[in-house]
C-alpha cells in the first residue's frame, strides 16, 4: 500500500522468506559457522537455539546451501510426531522404501542403518535436520540419541541437527535427558541484533526494495525500533512495516519517534477481540485510519502514481566522474550537499534504472580488459594473454565465485570483477572499487559509477572474480615451506591458541575459520587463506567506502 508512496518497488518488511532480502549479522554469521563446524565433526548432535522471529530458519537454509555436494540431508520442519512416525519421515526424506504397515520400531531402524551404511561405503555424510524441536517429545528424543548410536569403527553414520526456540535448552537440561546432552559437540544461541545492526537491518530490506532516497526514519525513529522490537528481526519488519503504513496514511514524508511508538501499541500491544476498530478509530490511530480510508477511495491520487505528496528536487542516481574529475566533484555536480544529505526529505535521486544504461554501456564486454583494470589495483601490469596465467608470476591467484554476492565481498574486502547482464544482453564487466550498506562504486576506465545495491540486483546476479596474494609454495595446495608459513599466520592470527595449539594445523585452521564465519571444513584453501592474509595484516587493496551522496 505504501510502497509507491516512498518511491519502492516493494514491501520492504513482508514477513516472507523472501532470499532477496537475506541479512546475515555477526551472530548469524558465527550461528552459520558453528553448524558447519558441528557438521565436520564426524556425528552426534548441533544445536541451534534462539527466540522466536530471530532468524533461526534464515541461518537454517544459508546452512543448507553451503553444505558440501557428499551431504545427504534428510529435513523434518513438523516435529510433532511418535516415535515410529519420526523414523517413517526419517526413512522418508532419505528415499527409503516404504515398509509395510505396522512394521515395527527395530524394522524401521535396521532399514535406516543399512542405508547409513552404504552411504558411508561410497563416501556420503547421512545429516538428518529438526526445525521446530522444542516440540519433540522426550521419548523421540530418546530415540534420536539411540540413532546416533549407529556407527563404524571409525565414525558415527548420522549426524543430528536440532534448531529450536530457547525452551530446547531446557529440555535438554533435564536429568533425563543428560546422556543426549552430553553428545553435543557444537551448541550456538542466537542473539537479538545490536542497535547498530538493526539500523544496518533496516536500511538493508528499505534498498533491496529499491529505496532510492535518504532513510525514511530519522535516529531517534531507528532507536525506538530496537528498543521496542529488541532487536528481534521479525519483530522490526513487524514494527517497520506499521511505521510506514501510519507515515503514509498521514502524508508524512518520514517516521519519528512518536510513530513509531504508536506503531509499538498497535502492534505488540493489541485490543481485546471485538475492540480491536474502536481503538483503531481513537485517539491518534483515528486519523491514520481516516486517512489511509480516504486515500484507497481516491484510488488514482498521487500516492498510487506511485509520486511522493510533496514535490523534491531530484539528484542522478549514478554519479558519474569524468577522467580528471575526483568522486567530490562529481559529488558537488550532483547538486547534493551535506545539508540535503542529512535531512530525511530532501534530495530525491532519480530511479536508478536511468542511470544504468550509462554504466552497462560504459561496461567492458571484453573480459580480460576488466582483469587489467584490477590488476592495476594491485600495482601489477598483466599486459596481454591469459589474466590469471600471468597474474600468477606477480605471486597472485585468480578467485572466481558464481554465487557469493554482496556477503562475500563485504567478508572479503577486496576490490572485484563483476559480471553484469541486463536481460538477454551480452555479459559486460565492471570492477567494483567501493561498498557500503546501500551503494556501490564501480570503475569502468577512468569513469566511477555509484549505483544503489537495489539497482545493481537486477544487473548483477552474484557473479563476480578477484585477485589474492599467494603464500610460499602455493602450486595450488601448500608443499612443506607452505605450511610453515601457514602456522606462523594462524599463531599471528590467534595468539591465544597459539599458547595452547590444537592438535594438528588441520585443527587451528578449522578454529580461525570458526572465528572468521567461514565454512569450516580444516583446510586451507583460497577463501580461508585470504582472510588469514586480511587478519595478519598483508598489504593488499581494499574496498573503500562510497561517497555520501
Amino acid at each position: 500500500m505504501y510502497a509507491p508512496y516512498f518511491g519502492l518497488s516493494r514491501e520492504p518488511f513482508s514477513l516472507a522468506p523472501d532470499p532477496r532480502f537475506l541479512f546475515m549479522s555477526e551472530r548469524h554469521r558465527e550461528a552459520l559457522a558453528h553448524l558447519l563446524y558441528g557438521v565436520g565433526g564426524g556425528g552426534g548432535f548441533v544445536l541451534l537455539t534462539g527466540e522466536i522471529g530471530a532468524g533461526k530458519t534464515t541461518v537454517a537454509r544459508c546452512f543448507l546451501e553451503q553444505l558440501p555436494p557428499h551431504c545427504d540431508v534428510a529435513y523434518i520442519f513438523n516435529p510433532c510426531l511418535s516415535v515410529i512416525e519420526l523414523l517413517q519421515t526419517v526413512c522418508s526424506e532419505f528415499g527409503l522404501p516404504a515398509l509395510a504397515p505396522g512394521a515395527s520400531v527395530k524394522r524401521h531402524v535396521d532399514a535406516l542403518n543399512a542405508y547409513l551404511l552404504d552411504a558411508h561405503a561410497r563416501g556420503r555424510h547421512a545429516l538428518l535436520v529438526i526445525d521446530e524441536a522444542q516440540a519433540l517429545d522426550a521419548a523421540v528424543l530418546e530415540q534420536l540419541r539411540l540413532l546416533t548410536n549407529l556407527e563404524t569403527a571409525e565414525r558415527k553414520l548420522l549426524q543430528i541437527v536440532l534448531i529450536g526456540q530457547p525452551e530446547l535448552r531446557t529440555m535438554l537440561a533435564q536429568p533425563g535427558l543428560e546422556q543426549l546432552a552430553q553428545r553435543v559437540i557444537a551448541r550456538y544461541h542466537l542473539g537479538p541484533l545490536t542497535a547498530p545492526e538493526t539500523r544496518h537491518y533496516v536500511e538493508h530490506r528499505l534498498a533491496v526494495a529499491g529505496l532510492n532516497r535518504p532513510l525514511p526514519f530519522d535516529a531517534a525513529a531507528l532507536a525506538a525500533i530496537h528498543q521496542h522490537s529488541a532487536g528481534v528481526p521479525r519483530r522490526i519488519n513487524l514494527l517497520a512495516d506499521r511505521a510506514l503504513l501510519g507515515a503514509y496514511a498521514q502524508q508524512r514524508p518520514g517516521v519519528d519517534r512518536g510513530m513509531v511508538q504508536h506503531a509499538a501499541q498497535e502492534v505488540f500491544d493489541p485490543a481485546p477481540v471485538g475492540a480491536g476498530w474502536g481503538r483503531w478509530l481513537s485517539g491518534p490511530g483515528r486519523s491514520w485510519a481516516a486517512a489511509v480510508f480516504a486515500l484507497l477511495l481516491l484510488g488514482g491520487g498521487l500516492a498510487w502514481l506511485g509520486r511522493p505528496a510533496a514535490p523534491v528536487d531530484e539528484a542522478p542516481a549514478v554519479a558519474l566522474a569524468s577522467p580528471g574529475v575526483g568522486e567530490a566533484a562529481a559529488l558537488a555536480a550532483s547538486g547534493v550537499d551535506d545539508a540535503s544529505r542529512a535531512s530525511p526529505v530532501a534530495a530525491v535521486p532519480a530511479p536508478a534504472a536511468d542511470g544504468l544504461p550509462e554504466l552497462l554501456s560504459a561496461a567492458h564486454r571484453d573480459e580480460a580488459l576488466a582483469w587489467r583494470e584490477l590488476a592495476l589495483r594491485w600495482n601489477v601490469s598483466i599486459g596481454d594473454g591469459d589474466p590469471c596465467s600471468v597474474a600468477a608470476q606477480a605471486q597472485l591467484a585468480c578467485f572466481k565465485s558464481s554465487t557469493g554476492g554482496l556477503a562475500q565481498l563485504r567478508q572479503l574486502q577486496r576490490p572485484a570483477l563483476l559480471v553484469l547482464r541486463q536481460g538477454t544482453q551480452p555479459r559486460v564487466h565492471a570492477v567494483l572499487v567501493a561498498l557500503d550498506a546501500r551503494q556501490a562504486t564501480l570503475q569502468v576506465g577512468a569513469r566511477s559509477f555509484q549505483v544503489p545495491l537495489a539497482a545493481l540486483a537486477g544487473v548483477w546476479r552474484g557473479e563476480f572474480a578477484t585477485f589474492w596474494r599467494t603464500p610460499p609454495g602455493w602450486r595450488p595446495g601448500l608443499d612443506a615451506a607452505g605450511r610453515v608459513w601457514l602456522q606462523a599466520q594462524l599463531a599471528q592470527a590467534m595468539p591465544e591458541a597459539a599458547a595452547s595449539p590444537p592438535r594438528s594445523q588441520a585443527d587451528q585452521v578449522a578454529a580461525f575459520q570458526l572465528l572468521q564465519g567461514l565454512p569450516v571444513d580444516g583446510q586451507a584453501g583460497p577463501l580461508t587463506l585470504m582472510q588469514l592474509n586480511r587478519s595478519t595484516g598483508v598489504e593488499e587493496p581494499r574496498l573503500l567506502q562510497p561517497p555520501e551522496r
